[in-house]
């Protein structure tokens, strides 16, 4: 049975919106107590279940006390590691991490790369997508990491050609080339799977795709590559806090090959694993 304690958001988000963040937290938080148990927030999936993995199998031979705290938002977990109530976290990419802290004063970093939620291209109209017509048209995210995504997939793949530099903050007018005079159309994530009986294909977060049924590692006229990816999900912890022995252990694991083969095994190219 999982021993993990569930927070939503409608209970914490008092708390999570304080952002006068007792940085310095208190002398038995569970970030400065090294003796105590490692106490991870995650978003329930896929975080929280590959810890639950490492806590019932790999944890006790690795002398890791692991204990998980599931959130449903994107807010607490980082004023939590921040203020010291958990002492790392596994939920977040990068870029999202770098804006936080931007915006919230808040001074979390990445210890390790773990995994990757892979955006696909998919159609219901053509088998590759060179098959794409003239024309046709292309369901995007339109929230703005995501649309950025979906569009340097795009990029990656020779579809279209984006400015110099435009990362993860590309949107539509930021193409130079678009040989195959395709139109986008800008949805919320959670509807272009939804999308794909109605325009030529679509752009979907690997989320979205496992709950429409699609299998992305077979699915996807492309994919995006784990490797050198800047939106793998990450190991975060309060900065001063990347050499405590228990996150340099669960690090580690989160990053062994028994780690790779789980997420290999349970989420089928739905979860890459980032290493």
């Amino acid at each position: 049975m999982r021993n993990t304690a569930k927070f939503t958001t409608a209970v914490l988000a008092a708390g999570a919106l304080t952002l006068g963040l007792t940085a310095c937290g208190s002398d038995k938080d569970s970030a400065s107590d090294t003796s105590g148990p490692l106490v991870v927030a995650a978003s329930p999936t896929p975080h929280a279940e590959i810890l639950d993995y490492v806590k019932d199998n790999l944890a006790k031979d690795a002398g890791l006390d692991l204990e998980v705290k599931e959130f449903t938002d994107y807010v607490t977990p980082n004023t939590a590691t921040e203020d010291g109530s958990v002492g790392a976290n596994y939920f977040q990419t990068q870029p999202y991490l770098d804006e936080f802290n931007n915006k919230n004063g808040t001074h979390i970093v990445s210890v390790v790369d773990v995994h990757l939620e892979p955006l696909g291209l998919y159609s219901h109209k053509v088998k590759k997508a060179d098959d794409l017509k003239s024309g046709a048209t292309v369901a995007v995210p339109n929230d703005t990491v995501n649309e950025g995504r979906a569009l340097q997939l795009l990029a990656a793949n020779g579809i279209i050609t984006l400015k110099d530099g435009v990362g993860t903050a590309a949107t539509p007018s930021d193409i130079t080339e678009n040989p195959k005079k395709l139109e986008f159309k800008e949805l919320e994530a959670a509807q272009t799977p939804r999308s794909l009986d109605d325009v030529d294909a679509a752009v979907v977060n690997g989320n979205y795709a496992i709950e429409a049924d699609l299998k992305p590692a077979q699915d996807a006229l492309v994919l995006e590559s784990a490797k050198g990816n800047p939106n793998s999900n990450l190991l975060a912890v309060k900065e001063g806090h990347e050499d405590d022995p228990r996150v340099k252990k669960l690090a580690k694991l989160l990053n062994s090959p028994e780690v790779k083969k789980f997420i290999e095994d349970k989420y089928a190219g739905a979860v890459l694993p980032s290493f």
